[in-house]
């Protein structure tokens, strides 16, 4: 539990419901500093609102994280998040000082001997041409897994595997565990498995040269990846992750 005076200032960065957010801390006392990421944090608030989803993914694809705790608002699952019908209580809540902070691991994309981009949820390895398939290979701690030929693969964080993973019958990963949920994408096979790895140890490799096929971090394009070339994950920071009571659980639609 915070001191209330705390929770005086709340930054809100998104689009999708921050001017209700931002009236919401009005209301409740509180002073919102509202814009990009970079003017919001440069007044140091004393928590920070993500307003959707994207808000949240371009927050922790960030060289440096705020040590200010994160409210995601209208996230959807994976993490706690608050729908939009709570947010006035929710900002009530905030600014008084209450909740929990959670930490969430965030993925380092190595290409090579390069770190080449940050993820929250998923990293995914796709054939950048519509119906055309590829084959990967699947390792952890220097070990192949799987080999296969699909048209992609996923890797899922505990914050991810609900989501795009989830679709591709990927189980689902509760927080806190190290692991992370992978599964091929429509492969070829119809006796595909699916994956649950440490977090810290996951690559995957493009095995042969057919169809150009693109390295995706939390749905950013990266960069198209050449066969042979691993890409390795490893838990490169933690993003401090706020709940309160007006969270939704993080594997129930918050709607």
């Amino acid at each position: 539990m915070s001191d209330p005076a705390e929770r005086a200032t709340v930054g809100v960065v998104g689009e999708r419901s921050a001017d209700r957010v931002s009236d919401a801390v009005t209301a409740a006392g509180g002073t919102p500093e509202i814009g990009d990421p970079d003017t919001v944090l440069a007044t140091e608030p004393d928590a920070l609102v993500t307003a959707g989803e994207d808000a949240l993914f371009a927050l922790a694809a960030r060289s440096e994280l705020p040590e200010t705790p994160v409210l995601p608002v209208e996230v959807g699952c994976g993490v706690r998040s608050v729908p939009r019908s709570r947010v006035e209580g929710a900002m009530d809540t905030l600014v008084a000082g209450a909740g929990q902070v959670d930490s969430y691991p965030v993925l380092g994309v190595h290409v090579g001997d390069a770190r080449r981009a940050r993820a929250l949820a998923d990293v995914t390895l796709l054939t950048a041409e519509p119906a055309r398939i590829s084959e990967y290979a699947v390792a952890t701690d220097g070990t192949t897994v799987a080999q296969f030929r699909a048209d992609g693969v996923v890797v899922a964080t505990p914050a991810g595997s609900h989501g795009y993973a989830r679709r591709v019958d990927a189980p689902v990963v509760a927080h806190d565990t190290g692991v992370a949920a992978v599964a091929p994408i429509a492969p070829f096979a119809t006796d595909d498995d699916h994956w649950i790895l440490d977090i810290d140890t996951v690559s995957l490799r493009v095995e042969r040269d057919e169809v150009p096929v693109e390295l995706l971090a939390d749905d950013r394009r990266v960069d198209e990846i050449d066969p042979g070339v691993p890409v390795s994950l490893s838990v490169v920071d933690t993003l401090s992750v706020l709940s309160l009571p007006e969270s939704s659980h993080p594997y129930t639609d918050p709607r």
